[in-house]
């Protein structure tokens, strides 16, 4: 005997409900057996193999699945040698439909299968009513003349089952619905007496409310006649306050055309001051600065009368004032270093450099903040060395951070917006007084050109460079 599979088709029907165990279950009122076809007319011919139950085809596997492992190779078809070496239960999920197509077209299997069971579990094919299920598979494999009935009686078994498990569905639902729609009509009786309870509540608001708007009502009028009143005592005042406010802004209008007149002029005489002692401070100092340097000239001029005087002293003897004999002359180009010192060595020489044409040429590779500051500090140190007047100037829209400060003996100038470095040594040259050795370090021909004409000397940048590095 087959053992049943847990809630498998083919297994003895549920009791109805309403029957009490161990009772014969009643026929199922209204559950026809039509749709349940016989195997074929007169239910004893053969079952179609194609048409067979599920519950059998499933039943069939299992028998076939179990012979198969004890058969020998030659019994074994050769579509299911595949399924030989697996378990009876994984032979029985995995290749159900090859070995109940292989019993349905192979009658030597069939007869093997059969041969098997005889042989190593003699008795149960042959199951009694008592499981169905087993019987109808049996009378298939063994083609037995019920074969047919007991097919259809498994399929009718399992419909019945179905159309059971559907009916109690059924009625299940339909409990369920007669409890919800009592649980409804309560909620709707509750709910008809709240809207009874609130349209009482409510006629009684509306009757507050009315004798409200009523009392409104005549508040409302009441304020309105106010508003009316007040509304023709305002119109009253605004027109004597408009009156006053026209004068009043004439007034204030008047008054502040005269303040606006008296700044201008105040601003005006302001201006005028503080330029005329601008003025007068720089013609001061440009007086001061010449001042300062023609006496420089005479003192170096003196100096160099009382050496020339003097007897066995260390100053020029007359062969080095011979014209062209070493000492560059006033406007002449400076192309040595050998010049450069005889003119450094002069008294009261100004040293004009045209900054970003010498620190370009020489430092190429720094920022201009960098280039500013290392020119910077080796001029000083010529400075300091030859004692000459050192004056540096800078184009000023370059400038971007904080401009660089001179050091001791070291004049450092930014051009104003608008204006270059090149105006600026022009207007410093032509600033100097006649007969002042002034030297211009730059290698713009336009510049060298316009101060020779101005009787200073011109210096290529890579002297000086020359010279700042030495």
């Amino acid at each position: 005997m087959f053992p049943e599979a847990s809630g498998a088709p083919g297994a003895d029907p549920v009791p109805p409900t309403g029957s009490a165990p161990g009772e014969p279950a009643a026929p199922d009122a209204g559950v026809p057996d039509a749709g349940v076809p016989d195997a074929v007319p007169g239910g004893d011919a053969a079952p179609d193999w194609d048409v067979l139950p599920d519950p059998v085809r499933a039943r069939l596997a299992e028998v076939a699945s179990a012979a198969l492992g004890g058969l020998s190779a030659t019994d074994v078809p050769a579509g299911l040698r595949r399924f030989a070496k697996f378990t009876a239960a994984k032979r029985a999920r995995l290749g159900g439909s090859a070995l109940v197509a292989e019993l349905r077209d192979s009658s030597p299997f069939r007869a093997a299968v059969v041969a098997w069971w005889d042989e190593n579990r003699p008795g149960e094919l042959a199951a009694g009513p008592d499981e169905p299920l087993t019987a109808a598979a049996a009378a298939v494999l063994t083609g037995a003349p019920d074969a047919g009935t007991l097919v259809a009686a498994v399929a009718r078994r399992g419909e019945t089952a179905e159309l059971r498990a559907e009916r109690d569905e059924a009625l299940s639902r339909a409990d369920k619905l007669t409890v919800e729609l009592e649980r409804m009509r309560a909620e709707l009786a509750e709910a008809r007496e709240q809207t009874r309870t609130a349209l009482a509540e409510r006629e009684t608001e509306y009757q507050k409310l009315r004798r409200k708007v009523s009392e409104q009502g005549t508040a409302l009028r009441a304020a309105a006649e106010a508003r009316s009143a007040a509304e023709r005592t305002i119109a009253l005042l605004r027109s004597g306050a408009d009156e006053r406010l026209a004068e009043i802004v004439a007034e204030r209008d008047r008054e502040r055309e005269r303040a606006e007149h008296e700044h201008r002029r105040a601003t005006r005489a302001q201006t005028e001051v503080a330029a005329a002692r601008q003025a007068a401070k720089e013609a001061r100092q440009g007086d001061e600065v010449r001042l300062g340097l023609l006496l420089d000239t005479l003192g170096g001029a003196v100096n160099g009368l009382r050496r020339e005087l003097s007897l066995g002293g260390g100053g020029p003897r007359p062969a080095d004032l011979v014209r062209g004999a070493g000492v560059a002359r006033s406007g002449a180009p400076v192309d040595n270093l050998a010049a450069l010192d005889a003119l450094l060595a002069l008294p009261a020489v100004h040293l004009v450099v045209d900054g970003y044409n010498v620190s370009k040429t020489g430092y190429p590779e720094l920022t201009l903040a960098d280039q500013r500051t290392r020119l910077v500090g080796q001029l000083g140190a010529l400075a300091a060395r030859t004692g000459v007047e050192v004056t540096v100037v800078f184009d000023g829209a370059a400038v971007v951070s904080a401009p660089t400060r001179g050091t001791r003996g070291v004049r450092v100038l930014f051009s104003d917006p608008g204006v270059i470095a090149d105006d600026v040594i022009r207007a410093l040259v032509a600033a100097e007084p006649e007969g002042r050795p002034v030297l211009v370090a730059t290698s713009d021909r336009a510049v060298v050109a316009s101060v020779r004409r101005s009787g200073a000397h011109a210096l290529p940048s890579s002297v000086l460079l020359g010279r700042l590095r030495g």
